[in-house]
């Protein structure tokens, strides 16, 4: 069945998504901080929320999470879905629940693995947590971006799971940059560096996809540095609050930081050795 669908944030990934959607038959509704001139871009996420029953949302961070939920909370009511798939804290994916929940409207914790490829092309991996049947609801318009859907328990549990898988992607990228800084202090060229770790049992689609950009320089943004080192200090809090140490991505979170205050913040990631 087809539906209508608003989506909030039309960044890298939300404006792909939202043609995805369109593509599928659905009629969608759209806003986001900076106008844009697309068919149906709307003033306000309230504006959106009462055009749509089913809300979208990729905003950048916990902030603009719960501001935009705020706003349509007026517009909000049962029969409501709204799917959270920005990063953001598990606190505010908490709070963002608790804020719809309390209108009657649905919520789902929906985060995704995938960058800006992916997402034009409709492959993005959803994790989803929440109610079995509002996915059920929600899997017509999910698959209209998305290559895999994966059901990961409640609301919470999937955002925590999103945010270590990419602690995992920031430090491998940092451990291959640091490898082709080796190599190339060495003298030898960068490409005998991807083709001896081609080999190896620790090549990966990672790997594949972002040491040739390393060795090109080209650092053209498919998930920004000022992304991933929001979800490294995510996954830094989150071993704060269960009192673990996590050297690693202590370090790499350092190097980003340091990457972010020299102005390459929203040049891809994998700039990340890039010193």
């Amino acid at each position: 069945m087809k539906s209508n669908v608003g989506i909030l944030g039309l960044g890298i990934i939300g404006s792909r998504v939202a043609e995805n959607v369109r593509k599928a038959g659905h009629e969608v509704f759209v806003w986001s901080r900076s106008a844009r001139a697309v068919p149906n871009f709307l003033a306000s996420p309230h504006e959106v929320a009462e055009a749509a029953s089913t809300i979208q949302i990729f905003v950048r961070d916990s902030a603009a999470l719960l501001e935009a939920i705020q706003d349509m909370l007026p517009a909000l009511k049962a029969g409501h879905l709204v799917m959270n798939h920005a990063t953001v804290s598990k606190k505010a994916t908490l709070e963002a629940a608790k804020l719809v929940e309390e209108t009657g409207a649905a919520f789902m914790d929906a985060p995704f693995t995938g960058s800006k490829m992916a997402a034009q092309n409709g492959k993005l991996a959803y994790y989803v947590g929440g109610d079995a049947l509002m996915l059920e609801r929600a899997r017509p318009i999910l698959e209209a971006s998305g290559g895999k859907i994966l059901p990961l328990g409640g609301v919470g549990d999937a955002m925590v799971l999103k945010i270590v898988t990419n602690l995992v992607s920031a430090v491998i990228v940092e451990a291959v940059s640091e490898a082709a800084a080796i190599t190339k202090a060495n003298g030898i060229p960068l490409e005998k560096l991807h083709e001896a770790l081609e080999s190896n049992a620790n090549y990966s689609t990672l790997i594949g996809m972002k040491l040739p950009a390393i060795i090109k320089g080209d650092f053209e943004p498919h998930f920004s540095l000022r992304n991933m080192l929001k979800d490294a200090d995510f996954s830094r809090e989150l071993a704060a609050e269960a009192k673990l140490s996590v050297p690693a991505i202590d370090c790499t979170a350092a190097a980003m930081r340091a990457g972010v205050d020299a102005g390459k913040g929203d040049l891809d990631f994998s700039v990340i050795g890039d010193r």
